[in-house]
């Protein structure tokens, strides 16, 4: 299937330079990876497969953060009134790995990451990576069972968390045999079974003064194992994409390498780097934020400013005292700025770049962040099983197709096949994405079955319906998973279903996502009641809410007296239930 995609119409609204683009798409990639340029590439065996790799790529993480030290006093992080710097952090990152190898944690041990956007996540991280240890970013809006499932199948033997985690750890410790070693940030009250990382590490403001001392000896080659980063299936449980150093490591050079499109289209040279201050919203748990972000963030220098919470004016506060020049993340940081009703109080000139990925945007929004901000707006596309970045572009190739999300990155390839996976299909048409590079994940962690069905001879299987234009970039047109995308969050239909089914009253649900302006969507569900039986909207959501995090609980739930329509297959027919709610507007 063909699909002309709406981007014409946005075009009419953004009218190019007349010089641009100087330089044609092929040309920059070009001269960008020529030899002895920074984004030169090689080609080495991953798996068994050649790959196009990035040839100046740092090998590892701990190679990363042993790098960072370089930047001395530059603050690495800003929470509240808290400001480390990259040699302060580096201190505390280095005490913290002798820690946890005096705890028994050695090469390939799970440890759990679990906490919000604080100082120490970044060390926490960098500390476990650093041992040759796999760091396992867990979703700190997950529920008690939810962290047990997660703690339980990565067999992490220990975790770090923050106390508002420990709350909810500690109530299904006594459930997992292999967690041995806790440690928790940030605890006022008594722990029992832990121990507090401030009596390891000492709080921020002190890590300056910790021993300079090194790394604990560890051997770690890019291919070894970093990272399990869970995102859910369409059915069942959970799965841990499980990421290489090479993995995470790659998205460092591939968001340069975007970055550094949009001044050679206009036939300018690329500004010499510097370091920035990045307002960092997103959970870093997220693949986006941890590795398309931070990771990248270390080698370049830049300062992260971390908030307790997400607060529009709050961060238009902080933008305007910091000097903000990059922010974003997902479309819904952006729509909150620009809508807010305080925004003009407040200087925002510092602004830069708003980037974003993991939802969809409105093409009226890549207008008003150029128009409104007069910033540089910035998308791409990537998935966990990609450890984020695959595609990316800024600035005007991104007004100019504002309902895409980049070419590929120059060490990655798409292709679009057929839904029965037999035949690529060619330029234009429709059919499943499938993404192949160095930034590819490894597969899902115990689940062999799994890999062998997203992950074929070192392609990823995405699941999205897209299509590539004659240039290569990519257009996602649907998702084929059955998942909704709330503000960056995926939310799979199933697992919400199948709570819903949970409720005695219950005896047929789908849920469905509904167009939201900012959030990209929001899940909504249809239930049919069992006979004799009844059941409140309220009821149902606080049903939901008492089982999964709170961004997966139905805003809006009908009801119907019908089973819910099927097709021959036994499939509902989700197309024909948004009606129910544009009839109840």
């Amino acid at each position: 299937m063909t699909d002309a995609g709406p981007e014409s119409a946005m075009r009419e609204r953004w009218a190019p330079p007349a010089n641009w683009p100087a330089v044609s798409h092929a040309k920059v990639r070009a001269m960008l990876t020529a030899p002895g340029q920074p984004f030169e590439m090689e080609t080495v065996a991953i798996a068994g497969r050649p790959t196009r790799v990035w040839k100046n790529a740092l090998p590892t993480l701990r190679a990363i953060v042993e790098a960072s030290r370089a930047h001395g006093d530059t603050l690495c992080t800003i929470y509240r009134d808290e400001r480390v710097s990259y040699e302060a952090g580096f201190r505390a990152t280095a005490a913290l790995a002798r820690h946890l190898r005096e705890c028994g944690i050695e090469k390939g041990d799970r440890v759990a990451l679990a906490m919000r956007n604080l100082p120490e996540w970044p060390v926490a991280f960098f500390a476990i990576t650093a041992l040759g240890a796999i760091c396992v970013p867990i979703n700190a809006w997950w529920t008690a069972e939810e962290l047990a499932f997660g703690l339980g199948d990565s067999g992490s033997k220990a975790i770090i968390c923050d106390a508002e985690r420990w709350v909810r750890v500690s109530e299904i410790r006594d459930n997992l045999p292999d967690l041995e070693t806790c440690i928790v940030s940030r605890a006022e009250a008594p722990l029992e079974g832990a121990r507090r990382l401030e009596d390891i590490l000492g709080t921020s403001d002190a890590w300056a003064n910790l021993p300079d001392q090194s790394l604990p000896p560890a051997d770690i080659a890019p291919d070894d194992d970093a990272t399990i980063f869970y995102t859910s299936g369409t059915t069942g449980n959970p799965k841990g994409a499980l990421g290489s150093h090479r993995s995470i490591c790659t998205n460092v050079l591939s968001s340069k390498y975007n970055l550094a499109f949009a001044p050679l289209r206009r036939g300018e040279m690329p500004p010499e780097p510097e370091p920035k201050t990045v307002l960092l919203v997103i959970p870093l748990f997220h693949v986006t934020a941890c590795s398309a972000a931070m990771v990248g963030y270390f080698v370049s220098g830049h300062t992260m400013v971390f908030m307790h919470h997400w607060d529009a004016e709050e961060a238009m506060r902080i933008i305007e005292r910091e000097r903000v020049n990059l922010t974003g993340g997902v479309p819904t940081i952006a729509w909150q700025l620009l809508d807010h009703p305080a925004r003009g109080d407040y200087d925002l000139s510092s602004l830069e770049l708003i980037t974003y990925g993991g939802a969809p945007a409105a093409p009226e929004l890549v207008r008003r962040i150029h128009d409104e901000f007069g910033a540089a707006p910035g998308s791409g596309w990537g998935m966990t099983e990609t450890m984020a970045t695959v595609t990316g572009h800024v600035a005007e190739d991104y007004l100019n197709r504002p309902d895409s999300c980049g070419p590929p990155v120059a060490v990655a390839d798409l292709k679009i096949m057929s839904l029965d996976g037999t035949r690529e299909l060619p330029v234009g048409e429709v059919g499943e994405l499938y993404a192949f590079g160095p930034m590819v994940a490894k597969g899902y962690w115990n689940r062999p079955d799994a890999t062998a069905e997203s992950f074929v001879d070192g392609w990823m299987r995405t699941g999205d319906l897209a299509r590539l234009d004659e240039e290569g970039f990519c257009y996602i047109v649907d998702r084929a998973k059955d998942m909704v995308i709330r503000g960056g969050e995926n939310i799979y239909s199933s697992e919400v279903e199948n709570v819903l089914y949970e409720h005695p009253a219950v005896s047929d649900a789908a849920v469905i996502g509904l167009p939201h302006r900012q959030l990209g969507e929001e899940p909504a569900a249809v239930v049919h009641l069992a006979s004799g039986e009844s059941a409140s909207e309220a009821e149902l959501q606080e049903w939901v809410a008492a089982r999964l995090a709170h961004f997966k609980v139905p805003v809006r739930i009908a009801f119907t007296d019908d089973t819910l329509p099927r097709n021959a297959n036994g499939k509902i027919l989700k197309k024909d239930l948004r009606g129910l709610f544009e009839t109840a507007d």
